[in-house]
């Protein structure tokens, strides 16, 4: 009964959120609370051990540091930069705007970061160079996904944080975490060379000019911005992978035990202000809050359904009712019905991977196949308009008129379109690796 009522105010959280635009997060600690307490006989301070302090720590740290690079302008003044190489061949101008966006999610800036200052740029050069909306929408949003999904991004740091915290060891962790950004690089990548070279998007634009202007170059601090970020980046990536590469090696063993993504940030962040690379109320500003209350909550509100066996129960289902074969695909699919109503990082994950582990072992599959599948499928309807990235390329029209032609397109084309590519890819996974 206790797991019924769990299912429900998963349900309910989500629901009201979507309903109020309330965050999720505070109706999942809400329901945590009185489920836990009254209903589970747990005491308040149980409940309260229940939000994920290491994953809060993690994220707020590493995007704590990436703020400075937002704040200066180091980011967009390199998106201008990138975008600027294109100005010549204007029919590959989706792929320079799916590259750019990755660049920049995966130094630090997250998806909703990218979106908020790529998606009206994308809007206006769609304008000027008769590109398709959906081309322009989907190259974006494909971008900002793939590139925060990168192991050291915001995105990326969360998958690995829940899968360890479903069960996983950190080292696997990391290996299925870079097979999930892998992925949803290639996913976009197939999509958008179909989109470019087999629908007449490149006749339609050739000849047609970008009209981007030569940007200012980047000055000291942004330049010192950009090395650190850099340098950032390969501390996190080098121990794990020399670990990889070389187990029996005590010094790597070693380097690596002492290595944590959160700790390094918060020193580079020190690094950052003692060079005054930005100011340290604005950074702080500039951190996403919403979006850590709402993965954290809900984080919160999953450990109460893994108490009550809900995880576990729904693990034995799926394990009796659906063929072997067919686990990852389903899962791919419930995550994009999932995230057609709500957010991937803050919902669909939180929600899906506590129950990977169990029924990958017991079916004997590979775990990462489903964290793959559940990541690929959940990012395949951001694009919806009832979804965060839709929702935000809306946001970016410069009017009524625009924004009303966009939703029937993110809905009705770029959503279906996202789905059955994430299907496609999930099936050739599945039945081929």
């Amino acid at each position: 009964m206790t797991s019924f009522i769990v299912v429900a105010a998963i349900i309910a959280a989500i629901a009201l959120g979507y309903k109020t635009r309330i965050n999720i997060g505070l109706f999942a600690i809400a329901f945590a609370y009185l489920i836990g307490c009254f209903v589970m006989g747990l005491s308040p301070s149980e409940v309260i051990g229940m939000w994920p302090l290491k994953m809060f720590f993690i994220i707020f740290a590493v995007c704590l540091f990436y703020s400075f690079a937002i704040v200066n302008g180091t980011l967009e003044k390199l998106s201008e930069h990138l975008l600027y190489r294109c100005r010549n061949v204007p029919h590959l101008l989706p792929y320079a705007i799916f590259f750019t966006s990755a660049l920049i999610a995966a130094m630090g800036a997250g998806y909703y970061t990218v979106l908020a200052f790529m998606a009206p740029i994308t809007l206006m050069l769609c304008e000027k160079t008769r590109m398709s909306l959906i081309i322009g929408a989907m190259s974006v949003n494909y971008g900002a996904l793939g590139g925060a999904n990168f192991v050291s991004s915001q995105s990326g740091i969360i998958f690995r944080s829940l899968m360890v915290n479903s069960g996983i060891a950190e080292e696997v962790a990391f290996i299925n975490s870079f097979g999930i950004f892998a992925s949803t690089m290639l996913i976009p990548l197939a999509v958008i060379t179909v989109l470019v070279f087999f629908t007449g998007h490149r006749k339609s634009m050739q000849g047609a000019s970008l009209g981007v202007s030569l940007p200012t170059a980047f000055n000291q601090q942004q330049k010192t911005t950009l090395w650190l970020t850099l340098l950032m980046m390969a501390l996190v990536l080098m121990a794990p992978i020399a670990h990889l590469i070389f187990p029996d090696s005590a010094t790597a063993t070693f380097i690596n035990s002492k290595m944590d993504i959160g700790l390094i940030a918060s020193v580079f962040s020190v690094i950052a202000l003692l060079l005054k690379l930005g100011d340290e109320r604005k950074a702080m500003a500039s951190v996403p809050w919403s979006t850590l209350i709402m993965i954290c909550g809900v984080g919160m509100l999953i450990s109460i359904a893994i108490k009550a066996g809900t995880i576990d129960m729904l693990a034995s289902w799926i394990g009796t009712n659906i063929p072997t074969s067919l686990v990852p695909l389903a899962f791919g699919v419930v995550a994009a019905l999932m995230s057609l109503f709500s957010s991937t990082l803050g919902v669909v994950t939180p929600a899906l991977f506590p129950i990977v582990p169990s029924i990958a072992g017991n079916l004997g599959l590979d775990p990462m196949i489903i964290f793959i599948c559940i990541v690929a499928g959940a990012q395949a309807t951001s694009i919806s308009p009832f979804s965060s990235g839709g929702s935000l390329m809306l946001g970016a029209c410069p009017n009524e008129e625009a924004r009303s032609g966009l939703f029937s397109q993110l809905l009705f084309r770029a959503a279906p379109i996202g789905i059955v590519a994430a299907l496609i890819f999930s099936i050739v996974l599945t039945f081929f690796f």
